[in-house]
């Protein structure tokens, strides 16, 4: 995929759609109704460095590096929203553009809308769009061992756990234990060619 970082706009950044979602760059105008869904302790609790509590205009500081950071590769966050527009969270492919031809995939779903199926919808269209139109050899993702709702997610995507990274990383002055998925290209293409949904 082939980018001039120069010209790069929200307007670069994809639109995706599934039966249930639009998956779509964020604007600044979200930005009070991210730190509304983000700034829920259930959500940071969970994340490696979402604040909590979540200040003003931080979700505006970040919605504005958006552009930039896909044009170096760096992130690609689309805001999920449901089809009436209502934003519910952020989906992410991080990393993508390198060498290793790789990306981590990232997620959060605001917590009134948990149980639902949401979450994994937006992470599969996301891993379609990263092994078919990005290229890329293998998607990744990890989540607190604690937090097994997020590994079910990459479960129902296809990823393989991959192993435990002990003691990982530390939040909230805790070290905490990381579980590591993975999910190759080769593995995508075959589940897709089988009619599976991954």
């Amino acid at each position: 995929m082939s980018v001039n970082e120069n010209s790069i706009t929200m307007r670069s950044i994809p639109t995706l759609n599934t039966l249930r979602l639009i998956l779509r760059p964020f604007e600044l105008a979200d930005g009070p109704r991210v730190q509304t869904l983000a700034g829920a302790w259930e959500i940071a609790n969970t994340t490696a460095t979402m604040p909590h509590p979540y200040p003003d205009g931080v979700a505006e500081q970040w919605i504005a590096g958006h552009a930039e950071g896909f044009a170096k590769g760096n992130n690609l966050p689309l805001a999920v929203c449901l089809k009436d527009g209502i934003l519910i969270g952020c989906v992410s492919l991080m990393g993508f553009r390198t060498s290793h031809s790789r990306g981590e995939l990232g997620y959060w779903i605001g917590k009134d809308y948990w149980g639902k199926g949401y979450c994994t919808e937006a992470a599969r269209e996301l891993v379609r769009f990263g092994f078919a139109e990005l290229a890329l050899n293998r998607i990744f993702g990890q989540h607190m061992s604690r937090n097994p709702a997020s590994g079910r997610v990459m479960q129902k995507i296809g990823m393989k756990h991959e192993g435990c990274l002990r003691q990982h990383l530390s939040r909230w002055g805790k070290l905490e234990d990381l579980e590591h998925y993975g999910l190759l290209r080769c593995e995508w293409l075959a589940a897709q060619a089988c009619g599976m949904r991954t």
